[in-house]
């Protein structure tokens, strides 16, 4: 979704009795003035550091957590911050960045004072996405001022685009039988996307072949996304009903009066009221199953109460706690007396995470290197992590390398002529068009410089729509370029890859795994998998960087280790097996296992023995 771009703002300096006051106005006006002035476009380039975000984010957190985390609760006591604490972050990371660069900007900094709305704009938008489901909402510059204490007299509090937002299609996925007509189950598992699906179905077919049924409740909204049926006996599937994250309308407890508390960022006070307010804008809209709206969260956990009553499993299981859908599931599950699984679907750094914090009792990751992460974001008071792969790479050793070399060079060469010696795959992430446009320059501009026949194959994320990309294929000459299908993605045809770029998709990972090296792209403030750390990938800041990586590919590659491949991933064919006899021993109650599923984070001294799960605190 890339939402049509508005009229531009600047912000200029005004007087006011001699007080410095800033104005948004149009860019129109600015030939006219002579104060101290930026377009608004200028004044988010400025330069801002991660860290320093991330700090300033916490700390209006915090802020809101003490204001008013229980302003509203679900029937069931979820808190509306505990639910929506995802999308909020998000937005407040918006507002953070706008006010660090307020005060990045000399003029103001020498000089603050209060900020003029622009009249009739709203104070909450979305930005440019390539996601075909997911909204990024933001912040206007109005919005700011609003929350600076502005007066707003004739501002909406949505944009227009927001506003006229298409409603979501309503369609089943699969008959959605009453809560109560629902078979009894040992596990339930939630899905809402494909990358969950791919994660937990070998999990509960492993499962079901051991004569323990599953259901599978599939979350989805978007069609790409929903979750296949199994063939294996045992392992049930269900929707919600129709409609259920459609819901929208106003959260009146979040519309506070204002009271005069604030938090201070930097030198910047912010109205908490007025931020409740801005963010009540997201949650009284439906967003589908990655957004919904409070309405649909408080149906969502009625219906919830319904499905686990009636399968009265001994264990939920999650691929995500921590955005709304999931953070609600746990806290539904923990209601129900249902011990709480989650299984790590893709890579994670310290900067990756919207929200570093995971509420189930014990979280399974893919390495070594994953370890302090989880430990360090578990949230339950008696927390395990263990140490056992990625469900979905089990079946990476049967990937037919040769089927996958003959796709891909059909696409790239779909007439009588030739396809390239040499193919590289792309496997994208679903950002902005402008960085995905830089990063695809990179890539293509190295592939020219690196002076072999290199053809490239776009591999979509699986959220994401394929429409921006058509720039790309109509670049003229070499190198040949094509886009995968979406169904096919990147671990559909990076087997035969001479080369797979990413910026910090897990199919790099995928990649090292099976022996197809691998690019990291990004700037050096950009965060990547970190697979060069370990020796699993070449970092790729230039095109000649690019350049330099594809032409070492035709010299021999020293043979990477175990322990490094350990760190990122623990792959021996059968995390499936071992993620379902983790649940059915924790349901039993039993504490021995075998001898290479869990590692101890303290070390072989620490008396726990070996094997056993990581306490996380």
């Amino acid at each position: 979704m890339t939402p049509p771009k508005g009229s531009a703002l600047s912000i200029a300096r005004a007087a006011s009795d001699g007080r410095p006051v800033w104005a948004l106005v149009g860019e129109g006006s600015l030939a006219t003035l002579k104060s101290d002035r930026i377009t608004a476009s200028e004044l988010e380039a400025l330069p801002f550091g991660p860290e320093e975000a991330e700090a300033r984010v916490e700390q209006v957190m915090d802020s809101l957590e003490a204001y008013g985390a229980d302003l509203a609760r679900t029937p069931g006591g979820a808190g509306w911050l505990y639910v929506q604490h995802v999308p909020t972050r998000r937005l407040v990371a918006q507002v953070v960045r706008k006010l660090a660069a307020l005060s990045a900007w000399e003029p103001f900094a020498k000089a603050p004072g209060p900020l003029r709305l622009a009249p009739y704009e709203g104070l909450v938008g979305l930005r440019s996405s390539s996601s075909r489901e997911y909204r990024a909402y933001t912040v206007t510059w109005s919005g700011i001022a609003y929350l600076l204490g502005g007066a707003a007299p004739h501002n909406p509090l949505r944009t227009a685009q927001f506003r006229n937002l298409p409603p979501l299609p309503a369609v089943a996925a699969v008959p959605n039988p009453a809560p109560s007509e629902l078979p009894a189950s040992e596990v339930v598992a939630l899905s809402w996307s494909s990358r969950h699906a791919a994660t937990l179905l070998p999990v509960l077919e492993e499962l079901a072949r051991n004569e323990r049924p599953s259901l599978v409740v599939d979350l989805a909204t978007d069609p790409a996304e929903r979750c296949p049926a199994s063939a294996v006996a045992g392992v049930n599937l269900c929707s919600p009903p129709t409609g259920l994250f459609n819901f929208s309308g106003a959260v009146d407890d979040l519309r506070l009066p204002e009271d005069g508390r604030v938090v201070r960022i930097d030198e910047h006070e912010v109205q908490l009221a007025r931020l409740v307010r801005l963010v009540s804008a997201m949650l009284e809209t439906s967003g589908g199953c990655t957004q919904p709206s409070w309405r649909s969260v408080v149906r969502a956990e009625t219906w919830l109460d319904g499905v686990l009553a009636a399968a009265r499993p001994h264990t939920v299981l999650v691929s995500n706690d921590t955005s709304p859908l999931g953070a609600l599931a746990v806290h539904v599950a923990e209601r129900h007396g249902a011990n709480t699984v989650h299984v790590q679907h893709g890579a994670w750094t310290a900067e990756s995470v919207a929200w570093p914090a995971l509420h189930s009792r014990d979280i399974v990751v893919m390495g070594e290197r994953d370890l302090p992460l989880a430990k360090a974001w578990a949230r339950h008071p008696d927390a395990e992590v263990h140490v056992l792969g990625q469900p979905r790479f089990d079946a990476l050793a049967g990937l037919d390398r040769d089927a996958q070399r003959r796709y891909l060079e059909n696409l790239l060469a779909p007439s009588p002529r030739r396809a390239p010696a040499r193919i590289a795959v792309w496997a994208c992430q679903p950002f902005g068009p402008d960085r995905l446009k830089a990063q695809a320059d990179l890539l293509l501009d190295g592939m020219w410089k690196a002076g072999a026949d290199w053809g490239l194959v776009i591999a979509p994320h699986p959220a994401q729509s394929v429409d921006v990309f058509a720039p790309l294929l109509e670049r003229d000459g070499r190198p040949l370029v094509a886009v995968a299908d979406p169904r096919v993605g990147a671990r559909g045809c990076l087997a035969g890859a001479d080369a797979v770029a990413s910026a910090y998709s897990t199919c790099g990972i995928e990649a090292a795994l099976v022996g197809v090296p691998v690019l990291e792209l990004g700037s050096p403030g950009e965060r990547t998998l970190g697979l060069c750390d370990h020796g699993l990938a070449r970092r790729c800041v230039t095109a000649d960087d690019i350049a330099d990586g594809l032409v070492a590919l035709r010299g021999p590659r020293p043979p990477v280790g175990r322990a490094a491949m350990d760190a990122v991933c623990r792959w021996r064919g059968d995390s499936a097996a071992q993620v379902a006899s983790l649940i059915t021993r924790r349901a039993g109650g039993r504490d021995t296992h075998s001898h290479h599923v869990h590692h101890d984070a303290r070390g072989t001294g620490s008396g726990l023995p070996q094997g056993e799960g990581v306490p996380a605190r």
